[in-house]
């Protein structure tokens, strides 16, 4: 893929403000600068930024509905009722699923958990679930991470007399659910002040909120941390504000001591014995829980993170582990029958969009390839299969543009669909499959901005190498946990020459293992650069390129610095 590099350098006022922050803080004026590129303007504010403290943490009872929330948690325990536990089967829903049900354990034992079956139910509360809390003398769900539009399921409840707390984040529609208590950050009424909480965040907050009210110390929840940490990473949730305090102190829990389920996937996954990072959890730990409802039931997940045995989480973890091998190649065979359809669409030069159907498709990988898709194609798609006399489906989006609204924009022809801004999940009937695909190209088309059509790389600053010293990479390091808002910062270097010693390396000699300077020091760069090999014929040339690239610590020699390159381009291309 051909990128196109965005770089906008510092004003004269802007490098004034970041070298007077730089004098205060004690840490090079290039990295005060993208601390202000957060809005973080003062030294008590970096402070803050770079330690967060749990005591930062919002008050539960600022949420709308959560007195009604705690007040009927005590009321069910009280009266000994029977509660379940219900959410969605992505790893944001089996997280907090398992939090809640695993703190409240503690507490009371007439407690059971449920995640819907992705292929016999589908997202969200259903009658069957439903149906089986009733079956088994519940009289109150808490539901985490969907519910918010389950309003048809939750007034069928209600005539069975089972009581609902709902926890969730995704944007609500006008008319809500019957349910005892809504905690929805995203409420359009709600007076909380954060709004970008994972599900898991959401179900965090409510057992806070009844740790507060029933004399519990707060001690007893930062174990928990580990699963927020997860579905924060996992979810795509922006990383500043209350999220930034809960994925910092989540991701300390998660390397000093994880629970025993979580414990056991980094065993699977090979991260023992290093520092966990948010990339890790992306990359790794995520797919694993997420394949268990993928290839499986989401159930066998919560199993696993509520497990208490670490030998029994370890066989359930192998297990999971061939679930997501299992899904690997189905998302790899799957992702090649899409690009062949894709390839032969007639009108694809002219499209903003991609939507395509094949019923044959495994409905618990078409979320990946939809993802697949826009990073090959740069455009927002739309993958869907069949499911009975259904069309379902997920979608995916591009950095800046909203793909909710544009399915919102359909939802006349939409029998179901939830999500987000870069992610979400509709069905419809069949024969409306043709329809919706012309109305959701005509609402990219008329909203969809010209910046946001083509891979762009953004250019956070640009550096010599001598600007790369340990104590600048120390400082780098400050700025972790990483994600959506608090980017892993992009560098770039001009003008910089193979010391000679480069050369293609991995199984099919794919990837470039670099050693390179620039004009400015002496400085031997070691770098990395991940299926770019078609670019070594030109860095052995002995001419000049760029490069952009995060900077990492170098897993095979500890302590050293190691470039991942980005992108590289000819010295004549910036």
């Amino acid at each position: 893929m051909k990128y196109k590099w965005n770089y906008q350098p510092p004003t004269p006022v802007q490098r004034e403000a970041a070298k007077a922050l730089s004098r205060e803080l004690g840490i090079s004026p290039i990295l005060c600068r993208l601390l202000q590129e957060r809005g973080i303007r003062t030294a008590a504010e970096a402070k803050r930024f770079f330690r967060p403290q749990l005591s930062e943490l919002h008050d539960p009872f600022l949420m709308n509905d959560m007195e009604k929330a705690v007040e009927r948690l005590n009321k069910a325990m009280g009266r000994k009722e029977r509660i379940l536990v219900y959410g969605d089967y992505d790893v944001d829903g089996t997280t907090a699923v398992s939090l809640v049900y695993k703190f409240l354990q503690q507490f009371y034992s007439n407690i059971d958990y449920y995640i819907p079956d992705r292929y016999e139910e589908g997202y969200g509360v259903s009658r069957k679930g439903v149906d089986y809390a009733y079956e088994t003398g519940v009289k109150l769900v808490i539901v985490l991470d969907c519910g918010i539009k389950a309003v048809e399921e939750i007034s069928y409840a209600k005539e069975k007399g089972i009581d609902f707390i709902i926890c969730d984040h995704h944007v609500p529609d006008e008319v809500i659910p019957p349910a005892v208590a809504i905690l929805n950050p995203k409420r359009a009424d709600s007076t909380y002040p954060y709004e970008h909480l994972s599900g898991c965040g959401v179900g965090f907050k409510f057992m806070q909120a009844f740790a507060v009210n029933n004399g519990i110390e707060f001690h007893q929840l930062t174990p928990l941390l580990d699963f927020v940490a997860v579905s924060i990473a996992s979810d795509i949730v922006p990383i500043m504000g209350e999220n930034r305090v809960l994925a910092y102190h989540g991701l300390r829990q998660l390397n000093m001591n994880p629970s025993v389920g979580l414990k056991a996937i980094i065993d699977v996954c090979g991260l023992a014995d290093r520092e966990i990072t948010m990339s890790d959890i992306v990359f790794k730990i995520g797919p694993r829980i997420n394949a268990s409802g993928r290839i499986q039931n989401g159930k066998e997940a919560v199993d696993l993170l509520i497990e208490k045995d670490f030998l029994s989480a370890l066989a359930k973890s192998n297990q999971i582990n061939r679930y997501n091998e299992a899904r690997k190649d189905l998302d790899k065979n799957m992702t090649e029958e899409a690009n062949e359809i894709v390839d032969h669409l007639s009108d694809l030069s002219e499209r903003r969009s991609i939507v395509i159907f094949n019923e044959a498709w495994h409905k618990g990988v078409i979320g990946i390839v939809a993802s697949r898709l826009t990073e090959i194609y740069y455009r927002p798609a739309v993958v869907l299969t069949r499911t009975g006399d259904m069309a379902t489906g997920s979608a995916r989006s591009v950095s800046g543009f909203d793909v909710y609204k544009a399915i919102e924009y359909c939802r006349d022809l939409l029998e179901n669909f939830g999500g987000h801004t870069y992610a979400a999940g509709l069905s419809m009937k069949v024969e409306n499959v043709a329809e919706f695909s012309r109305r959701f190209e005509e609402y990219v088309t008329d909203h969809i901005l010209p910046e946001q059509t083509s891979a762009t790389i953004d250019i956070d600053a640009q550096l010599d190498f001598r600007d790369i010293t340990p104590k600048f990479f120390f400082d780098l390091k400050k700025f972790n946990p990483f994600g959506p808002d608090n980017h892993k910062p992009i560098f770039a270097t001009l003008n910089v020459y193979d010391y000679g010693t480069s050369k293609v390396v991995g199984r099919g000699q794919e990837h470039i293992k670099l050693e390179l300077v620039d004009n400015k020091s002496n400085n031997v760069m070691n770098g990395i650069a991940f299926g770019q090999s078609s670019q070594v014929r030109y860095i052995k040339s002995k001419q000049s390129f760029n490069i952009c690239y995060t900077i990492e610590e170098n897993t095979h020699k500890r302590g050293e610095v190691q470039l991942q390159i980005e992108d590289i381009k000819p010295s004549r291309n910036f």
